[in-house]
Parts: C-alpha cells; structure tokens; sequence
C-alpha cells in the first residue's frame, strides 16, 4: 500500500547502505557486520487538534517498536517480516488523544544480529507512521519528528545470540521522555532513510495482546531477596518501581525451574542467561523491560529494600488468544493433558508461531504444521495462521524450496520441514474454506516441488539432497535408530524412507489442491508411492524399512506411510502392531504423524492408549515432571538445551478434535456452536465449540492497552 509517512531513522544509520543477509544455508558467503547491536532509540512528536472523529496510527518499525501517547503505552510490533512484504499496524488511537496538544513517543529498537527473531543485522532501522483522522491523512513521519538515543541499555546475549540482556543504568535514563513538555535536551531532529526498500503487506497485521498479572505466591527467602512464583510458565518481562541510592544495584533473575536451594534458576536449562543487573538513579525508577522473556520465577535482589514487592507485576504479552473450544473429562490426565497445550499455545504463539519464547524465538515451518492446526481449532484464529503460509512463501525469495525459518535472518534448511508446506496449506483450506488464497499460494507450492525435482532418481524418489538437512527427527536420539545417516555437510545421502514419504505425501496434496482449484492432474502421486513401495516396503514382512537394503525398519519408517496412505492395507496391522510395540519412541512433533497415522487405519482405540501412554516418551511424563506448559521432549532430561515451552508439542488437540470425537472443518465453521460428547472405554469426554465472536480483550483495530490485573479477574 502507499503510505505519506516517511522511513525516519537517526543520523547513525542515515547513510548506512543495507546489508543483503540472505542466502542458501550451505553457501560460504561472509556477512559484513552491521554498524550497530543493541540499539535503542526514542522518537517523539509533539503536535495539536481539535479533538473531532475517530483517530488511527498507522506504523511500523525496523526491528520494533513500543508506542506511547500522552505518557501511556498503547501498543507495540511490527511482526517480523521481510522487507518485500514488510508489516504495520493500524490502531485507533481516539482513547489517548486530548483536545489540543498531545505527544507520541515512540521506543525504536534495532537488535543488529544475525538470529531466528527478526531480519535484523541488515543496517536497516527505521520508524514509518502516519495519523488519520476518519481516514485522512492528518501527518507522518517526516524530518521534524525528534530522536535520540537511549543509553541506558546494555548487556551480552543470551545463548544463540536471540536477546540482549537488559542492564538499565537509570542514571543515563530520561524518565519522562514520552510524556508531553518532558525536556528535549539532546535530541536532534530525524533523519530520513535515504533508499527506503520496505514494501508494506496488504493489510495490517495484528499486535500482541497485552496485560499486567500478579504473581501467585511471594517469598522472602533471605534478607532482601525476593522470590516471585507467577503458578506457571508465562511470556513477558517483570515490572516494578524502586528508589534507592545513586548507584545501587538491584539485580533481576528470572527461570522456568528452581535450583535445589530454592533460587531461581537463572541460567535455564535451554541454555539463556535470564539476568539483568541493573543500576539506580537514586529517583523513582521503573523497571520496564524492553524484551521479553519464558519464565515462571522472578528472584530480585539488592543490598537494601528498595521497592515494594506487593507491587511487582508481569507483564505478558502474546498474540490474542480467543479460546473457542473447552474439554470436559473424567478420564485421568486427559484434561491436564489438554490443559498443557492451551497454555503452551497461549504463550507460544507471539507475533508469528515460534518454535519456542525463549531459546530461538523462531518461526519454525515443522514446527508450525503442528501448532498452526492445533491453534486454528482452538482459537478458530485463521487470520495468523494465513499470515505464516505467506510468511513461509517470502521466504521463497532465498530458495524456492523454502527455508525453514521465516522471517529471521539465521539461514537454516530442512528438506523435512519445506515438504510439508503442501499438507499445510491443505489444512488451512479444510478449516476455512478461502480457496483464493490456497490460489495465491499454489505457484509456492509448485516451486517447492520444483526445487526437489532435481534431486530425483530415475524412479522419482529423491536421494542426495544435500543442500538442506534431511532431519528424520529431532533430537537424534529419538530417531529409533533410523539407519541412514542424514547428517549435514555429506556429499552423497542415498535414498531414504522417510524424505521421500513426504515427497510422495506431499505431491498427493498437491494433486488435491489442483482438484480444489479445477486444475488437471498432474499424476505424480501415484508414480512416487509405487516407486515409494517397491524400495522400501517388504512384503515377507509387511513394514517399511528405513533404506533401500531394508536393514531396519523404524517407528519412522512406518508412521510415515500410514500417514500419507501410502501403504497397502495388507500392511496395516504389522504396522500397527510395531507402532504399538515401539510406543512414542520418536520427538514430540513427529508424534503427531505417529498417532494420525494409526487413525488413518481406523486403530482410534490404539492412538488414544498411545496418546495417554505413561512412559518416558508421553505428556503423562511431562506433567510427572511438572510442566506447566508442553516440553521441547518427552522429558527435561531427554535434550541437552530442552525448551519448556515448546508448542510443536500440542499434537494431542488434533488427535481428540479429528480423531476421538471425529469433528471436521463444518463443526468450527457453523454459527451456532456444536458440543460433541464420547465415551470411551475408560471414561467420558465432551468438547464444546462455542460460535465466533470478537476478542473483547483485543480486538481489530483496538490495539492492545495494559489492562490492569483488578480488570481482568
């Protein structure tokens, strides 16, 4: 779209020439380094009205912003994105405007890094915004707007480089700066981009949902240190005021678990440093993190009492989640079970779908085949879930074949992960029906397939695809002793089982799609399952095997063909039964092929036993360690950096809404709601799915102001 507002940035990056970080992941290519890391600057714009009419903000930043008017916070974004699809907001702002003067203050923040977050580390930093009044346009970023740099903040990174810590010196703090008449010494006027290459997406994305909560339990283990115990894993940073002394520290942990002697731990277990040591102005200071970060504990220390720990607040902070359908059972665990993945949606999916909150903060293709359709039936939220696909298909830009996380400026390939961008698109069209964008998507798709062809044999399986890793399963030693070693970097990978049954999975949704569209089949699903069986199937045994010299056959090798229904029904039980006799041996997102795969044979008494298995490989095992949210794997000590909010891991959604109680796309589009109730042989489930309606919390266009915790009880 065309906006009036201009690219503003400061005078650093002003003539700063943008750095291209894309690449095949393979490819030796050295990235210059950006001009800054950790860059924080202030914008801010005095001006009058006569306050008249319905008042919007349209904005967008490079890589964020937070924004205020008059002193208040009202939102902040963009979503990452690529500079060819860029996203903005549009708020109504009528709510924070006075009749006459008023200020916008903007807090601009430029990571400058190469990770999984945003497309930073590109010298591209810059705030864009314009004010409408009833549509028109009121005025813009342009050169008159202020700026200046906020020195206060400093810090290493945490591990994978993915945040900044935050240690605040208050000292070099300016306390009232989006606040209107605050002093002005210091700052400069803006400078205006001078080869601005963003083009803005069709529409606005939306912001995160934002609010204050209170801790459930507060204690005082030791003379002036505080521990804060918020009852479960959540998304967001701690809030607070202090005074204190010039120069006193007051330092800040955070942790998703406990140490032995009941501290924080603050150096977690998926391997980020959650510290932030910070410095007093010996004023009122307010500890307002930037950031966010996982956590469930907060610990807060200092030498003497400087704030009020009745006062400390969480803010969280995640994409609305509007929850559409609720489980009732007496089945044990089940519910827990349920509960487990609500949570992990809730807090997991930010801005995009991440692979986790904490460690990467990546948007992850596999991951998402997983999360997106488990958070589309409980939130009926199609509208993020059609965001990604068109995220994934920017990222065609790159490689055709996609890369595996997008955005992000981390360059990283999974051949597994891109052939399942077909399936999810299908997804996306049986829960919704939009066949125009299953439209616009589908020369995506053709191109993924048309990366892969070039790696096929003569009988249309693939083998030695080496320009992205052939993954199987993750960690590796979940793989169940998968023979084949796919490991990167290896000239030759031969033929395998797994990489071509979703070769041939993915090439059956495409023939469907082109159904949906009226297009003529192509045939190309039929070649590769015959190709698919005569390799690695056996009929003296009936299983699958991992290679083409049949030397072991893997929960993976078997999952995958009953998934994709490309094993013959005389196979059916054999498989089932080394399904069965192997139990989830396998990572927590590949699970999801396992138990759709036994109902797609009709074994639903199986898949349920399987999914409420109490071994070392089941949710079961999650909440005996005491999660809160789903784990990265079946247990804390199964992965040497394990995530503990990890929403691949929401498969059990799917598997009760599709297969125990047999809901389709018609029962969540229906006006009127449906409950669906089942009994099974160990107890009663029911699930209600409630008529959509608007987010009240965060609706369209309604931005996203910090709702005290008194309102939302």
């Amino acid at each position: 779209m065309d906006w009036i507002g201009q690219w503003i940035t400061t005078e650093n990056f002003a003539d700063v020439l943008p750095i291209d970080v894309f690449h095949k992941e393979a490819e030796e290519r050295e990235i210059v380094p950006s001009v800054y890391e950790n860059y924080h600057v202030h914008f801010v714009k005095e001006f009058a009205i006569r306050k008249s009419g319905v008042y919007q903000i349209r904005i967008s930043a490079d890589d964020y912003y937070k924004l205020y008017i008059n002193g208040t916070f009202v939102c902040q974004g963009p979503a990452p994105a690529y500079v060819s699809a860029y996203h903005y907001n549009q708020i109504d702002i009528s709510s924070y405007l006075n009749m006459g003067r008023n200020k916008i203050a903007v807090h601009v923040y430029y990571q400058g890094v190469i990770n999984r977050v945003w497309n930073s580390g590109d010298n591209r930093m810059g705030l864009a915004a314009e004010i409408l009044c009833d549509g028109r346009f009121l005025f813009g970023t342009d050169e008159s707007w202020r700026c200046a740099r906020a020195e206060e903040y400093s810090g290493d990174t945490t591990s994978y480089r993915t945040q900044f810590r935050e240690d605040i010196d208050f000292r070099k703090k300016q306390a009232d700066w989006t606040t209107l008449g605050a002093d002005e010494t210091g700052y400069q006027n803006a400078c205006l981009v001078t080869a601005p290459d963003w083009q803005f997406a069709d529409q606005p994305s939306p912001v995160v949902d934002v609010y204050e909560t209170k801790p459930a339990k507060i204690t005082n283990p030791s003379p002036n240190v505080w521990l804060f115990d918020f009852g479960q894993e959540i998304t967001g940073q701690i809030y607070f005021t202090a005074k204190g002394t010039a120069g006193q520290e007051v330092c800040v942990k955070y942790g998703e678990e406990l140490e032995a002697d009941g501290s924080v731990r603050f150096e977690t277990r998926c391997c980020c440093d959650y510290y932030d040591r910070c410095t007093l102005s010996g004023g009122e200071d307010t500890f307002d993190f930037f950031d966010y970060k996982a956590f469930r504990y907060v610990q807060i220390a200092c030498d003497t009492q400087v704030f009020d720990p009745q006062e400390v607040r969480a803010i969280v902070r995640h994409h609305r989640f509007l929850e559409r359908c609720r489980l009732e059972t007496d089945i044990p665990y089940l519910k827990e079970i349920w509960d487990l993945c609500r949570n992990t949606l809730r807090y997991g999916v930010q801005e995009g779908f991440l692979d986790c909150p904490s460690r990467e903060k990546g948007q992850y293709l596999g991951d998402f085949t997983v999360s997106g359709l488990a958070y589309l039936y409980l939130t009926g939220d199609a509208e993020i879930y059609r965001k990604t696909l068109f995220d994934f298909a920017q990222s065609a830009r790159v490689c055709k074949g996609l890369m595996a996380v997008a955005p992000g400026s981390f360059m990283q390939e999974i051949a597994d992960f891109s052939l399942q961008y077909p399936l999810q698109v299908l997804h996306y069209y049986r829960l919704t029906g939009d066949l125009e964008t299953v439209r616009k998507l589908y020369p995506i798709i053709e191109g993924v397939m048309e990366h892969f062809k070039q790696f096929e044999r003569e009988d249309g399986l693939l083998q030695n695809v080496t320009d992205k890793w052939n993954l199987v399963d993750w960690p590796k030693n979940l793989r169940d002793g998968y023979c084949v070693n796919t490991e990167q970097g290896q000239k030759e990978i031969p033929v395998h089982c797994v990489l071509n049954a979703f070769y041939a999975g993915a090439a059956a949704c495409i023939e469907e799609i082109r159904d949906l569209l009226g297009l003529e089949r192509i045939g190309r699903a039929q070649v590769l399952k015959k190709a698919f069986c005569d390799v690695f199937y056996s009929k003296k045994t009936k299983l699958f095997y991992d290679d083409a010299a049949h030397t072991h056959s893997s929960l993976h090798a078997n999952a995958l063909p009953l998934y994709f229904s490309l094993a013959p029904q005389e196979a059916h039980d054999s498989m089932k039964k080394l399904i069965m006799e192997k139990g989830l041996c396998c990572g927590v997102q590949f699970a999801y092929f396992v138990l759709k795969g036994l109902g797609r044979i009709g074994a639903q008494e199986e898949e349920f036993d399987l999914l409420m298995n109490q071994s070392e490989h089941s949710w079961v095992n999650m909440l005996r360690e005491g999660a809160t949210t789903c784990f990265e794997v079946w247990g804390k000590e199964q992965k040497w950096n394990t995530s503990l909010c990890h929403p691949w891991a929401c498969a059990p959604v799917i598997i009760l809404v599709e297969d125990i109680l047999e809901l389709t796309g018609e029962h969540f589009q229906s006006p009127n709601g449906k409950k669906v109730e089942k009994k099974l042989k160990n107890g009663r489930i029911s699930l209600t799915v409630w008529p959509e309606e608007k987010n009240a919390g965060n609706a369209e266009g309604q931005g996203c102001r910090m709702t005290p915790y008194e309102e939302r009880k």
